[in-house]
């Protein structure tokens, strides 16, 4: 009997097209290629970040599954959003406990997602685990920080999955008592959405309440690039990550 020789895996842009993407998304060349190939035209040939920024890499054990730590929301989609949040936060004069927080609300917001495609409640989820799991978070970002501000982080991402026109009577009460965390966290997560196969998926910035830097935006789709290219090429999900972040920072 011959041997069967082994198909190659479809892209994600391929799946995306044929509308029949999986439960779990790890990325891929010929995604990626096309992702750099889209680079909008707007946006500036050479994109930094005015400072390195705090960034936290989930560890792959913070996940609800294994499997979703290398796809489109694990560990690399996380810290992005971490560091960039962090930037953003700093950006808006946020005081020192909140900027931590944020940070850590960025590591963990998908992080208890089951499912690539759609996972409702995965927020509310995650922030239920954010708060029993604080002493490790905190351990990890290597600072104290209050309950009262890692309860606004908690807020932020309890709610970074809801639309704010969906928001319920207590979701508004929620958003209330920590606005600019949840602000901050809903634009990070946007900004990192450069990772996904279809430009109709990436970020629409008229739905935040922030109004973005101008260098920003560019710098957020190269560090998806650089990242993901780096992993693609054998790096580790941390040195994929750290690197990206280097290589981008504007020279003090």
């Amino acid at each position: 009997m011959p041997e069967l020789t082994p198909q190659p895996r479809a892209s994600l842009r391929e799946l995306a097209q044929e509308r029949r993407l999986p439960a779990h998304q790890p990325m891929d060349h010929v995604t990626l290629r096309w992702i750099e190939s889209n680079r909008p035209a707007n946006f500036d040939a050479a994109p930094s970040f005015p400072r390195p920024g705090q960034m936290l890499v989930p560890p792959a054990s913070w996940f609800a599954l294994p499997s979703l730590a290398d796809t489109n929301h694990g560990v690399r989609h996380n810290a992005r959003v971490s560091l960039i949040a962090v930037l953003l936060a700093e950006e808006y004069g946020l005081e020192g406990e909140d900027v931590a927080a944020v940070c850590a609300a960025g590591a963990v917001h998908d992080c208890r997602r089951r499912d690539d495609r759609e996972d409702p409640g995965h927020g509310w989820r995650a922030a239920t685990w954010f708060l029993r799991n604080s002493d490790a978070i905190t351990g990890a970002l290597d600072r104290q920080v209050s309950m009262a501000a890692l309860y606004r982080a908690a807020t932020a991402i309890a709610l970074h999955d809801v639309p704010y026109e969906r928001f319920t009577g207590p979701q508004r009460r929620a958003y209330r008592a920590a606005p600019h965390l949840v602000d901050v966290l809903k634009a990070a997560d946007c900004l990192d959405r450069y990772r996904l196969p279809l430009r109709r998926w990436w970020p629409e910035v008229s739905r935040l309440r922030l109004a973005l830097p101008d260098w920003l935006p560019a710098a957020a789709f190269a560090l998806v690039v650089r990242s993901e290219r780096a992993h693609l090429e054998g790096a580790t999900q941390t040195l994929a990550l750290v690197t990206a972040r280097q290589m981008l920072t504007r020279s003090q």
